[in-house]
């Protein structure tokens, strides 16, 4: 059975654990409250490309662009983005179950993240490719990444791009996700606008110039581009937020800790000045008597 003195060198220890705790909590909050202010500012803007897309699709054909080539599924390059350090709760548990899903036979990978490369280098499978991403990337530095699954794509040697990420949902919910990056599906207005009129132009009244094919060239490669800084930026988002909640329960846990082995140790304090107490008078009797 521990001693006061152990009591209290577990009392300081977790003390310390928890003063480290709460720093890393503070640090990742500051870090969240950037990160989702990115992911949630850049939705109005996907939104209105998806105006602009669906407008297109309307007044071309874009069936034949190679961007939209459906073929048999051979070969698939799943691209998974993850974080560099732990501490995030489940997030990175979760997404390498979804990332476990996939035939290996059939799948190769493109990584973002120290985690996910760890994952795949200790499953076995073909890593093609992986690159490292700042905290706060700008949409020039992800581009490489998406250019790079394009080009898999459009030379064949692949016939599918999905993306493997953590949706950020809120504080709290974080979802892993796959999403088909290539061929591109057909475009949906955004929700609330899709109501307004089935089969009806977004852009009326605006003229696409040199043609609308021409610019549906052009739109493709950056929607493609920018899909996946957005989908790193939500990833982004997830694991500060992620951490933040894992930090804060670690401190909890740490204070409940100390509560209970305070406890403990004045209860432990207490029964040794009661038996102390007790032999004095049992020797004051003895000597009395």
């Amino acid at each position: 059975m521990a001693n006061t003195q152990d009591i209290r060198r577990r009392i300081k220890s977790i003390r310390n654990t928890a003063q480290i705790t709460k720093a890393m909590q503070m640090v990742a909050a500051s870090k969240m409250r950037k990160a989702q202010q990115h992911a949630l500012a850049g939705r109005p803007y996907a939104a209105l490309m998806n105006k602009v897309l669906v407008s297109l699709q309307k007044r071309t054909d874009p069936r034949f662009h190679p961007l939209l080539a459906i073929r048999p599924v051979n070969k698939e390059l799943v691209l998974v983005i993850s974080t560099d350090k732990g501490l995030c709760g489940a997030l990175n548990t979760n997404l390498f179950r979804e990332a476990a899903k996939f035939d290996s036979a059939k799948t190769v990978f493109v990584v973002t993240g120290k985690k996910a490369r760890q994952f795949i280098g200790r499953t076995k499978r073909e890593l093609l490719a992986d690159f490292e991403c700042k905290d706060s990337p700008s949409f020039v530095e992800t581009k490489p990444i998406a250019k790079f699954c394009m080009e898999k794509f459009l030379r064949h040697e692949v016939d599918k791009v999905s993306v493997l990420y953590t949706h950020f949902i809120n504080t709290i919910n974080q979802l892993a996700t796959v999403q088909t990056l290539l061929p591109i599906s057909s475009f949906d207005l955004p929700k609330g606008e899709a109501t307004k009129g089935e089969g009806v132009d977004p852009m009326i009244g605006y003229v696409f110039e040199p043609n609308a094919e021409g610019v549906l060239d052009s739109m493709l490669p950056y929607y493609v581009s920018y899909q996946v800084f957005q989908m790193i930026l939500d990833a982004r988002a997830s694991e500060h937020s992620a951490r933040m909640v894992a930090m804060k329960n670690a401190t909890d846990n740490a204070n409940q800790f100390i509560k209970d082995l305070t406890l403990e140790y004045n209860k432990m304090r207490q029964a040794s000045i009661t038996t102390e107490l007790l032999e004095i008078s049992t020797a004051q009797m003895a000597l009395g008597g």
